[in-house]
């Protein structure tokens, strides 16, 4: 399993712009064979930073996915929506790996 770990860089004053962009992605990852974690919005200390995490079985799985979600008319809406409402200012991503036992 891999985990994608999303750190966005976001404007506090657009956290409800930011928090619909979240809702939109969350059923969008799972529907495409992730399984979604949740995204993780400020609440105490920094109030533009959030958090995303979802996996997937394999590197290869979430690329797949990658590919599905370029071609995908609901995915494009939830990128233009980001870009309309300048809600993201930046973002970096990771992938870790999970320790269970």
């Amino acid at each position: 399993m891999v985990t994608c770990y999303l750190r966005y860089v976001i404007d506090p004053y657009k956290l409800v712009e930011f928090e619909n962009y979240g809702k939109m992605w969350i059923p969008l990852v799972n529907k495409f064979g992730g399984t979604h974690h949740g995204y993780f919005l400020p609440h105490e200390g920094a109030n533009n930073i959030a958090i995303a995490l979802f996996s997937f079985p394999s590197l290869g799985e979430y690329e797949e996915y990658r590919v599905k979600m370029a071609q995908n008319p609901e995915c494009q809406e939830a990128f233009k929506y980001a870009e309309e409402t300048r809600c993201i200012v930046s973002y970096e991503r990771s992938f870790m790996k999970p320790i269970l036992e």
